[in-house]
């Protein structure tokens, strides 16, 4: 090998080694807290019941470029219904500049907390599966290690409880504002 080849060889390598010091990390890390405000309904045989409500929670979760997996928990709380839930959401976004469009699915867990019936009798919320649909916004603020997200969200635990023989539904809808911090 000639000298010459040596010295290009060396120099291809150092650009590259440098190039990767300087590279931004793949993965970001961050945690962060939402509020939403929505409402909730209860499906009971053919009858159903709407009321306003309000849903507030925490997230830690992983931000890579086109995907996003994150863990959730909300407590939710309105006059029908106070439960909590516990989601795996996995978010897939579209590239852009500033505003991130993006969609997501989760699964997870409602549990505890109460049902208040119309004769105002409390039923307890047991553990159930419940899934949820995801559509919104992100922001990113360039000087700040924070996100925004703007979004709509659907949450749906069949049988969450049980009065009697029946097994009513829950179908809890909301807009959220989730503010995340990046490490």
């Amino acid at each position: 090998m000639k000298l010459n080849s040596k010295i290009f060889i060396a120099s291809v390598l150092t650009a590259s080694c440098a190039g990767m010091a300087n590279a931004n990390p793949v993965v970001d890390v961050y945690a962060g807290g939402m509020f939403g405000a929505g409402g909730a309904s209860i499906y009971q045989n053919s009858n159903h019941r709407n009321e306003a409500g309000e849903s507030f929670g925490a997230v830690l979760g992983l931000d890579i470029p086109l995907l996003r997996i994150e863990g959730e928990y909300n407590h939710l709380t309105n006059d029908l219904v106070s439960t909590n839930d516990a989601m795996l959401n996995a978010y897939f976004k579209m590239l852009s500049t500033m505003i991130h469009p993006y969609i997501g699915v989760g699964v997870g867990s409602v549990f505890g907390g109460h049902y208040t019936a119309a004769d105002k009798i409390k039923y307890d919320v047991k553990s159930t599966v419940a899934y949820q649909g995801m559509l919104g916004l992100t922001f990113d603020i360039l000087a700040l290690p924070l996100k925004f997200d703007v979004e709509g969200r659907a949450l749906y635990a069949p049988n969450f409880m049980e009065i009697g023989t029946q097994k009513p539904d829950l179908l809890q809808y909301d807009a959220r504002l989730k503010i995340r911090y990046v490490f």
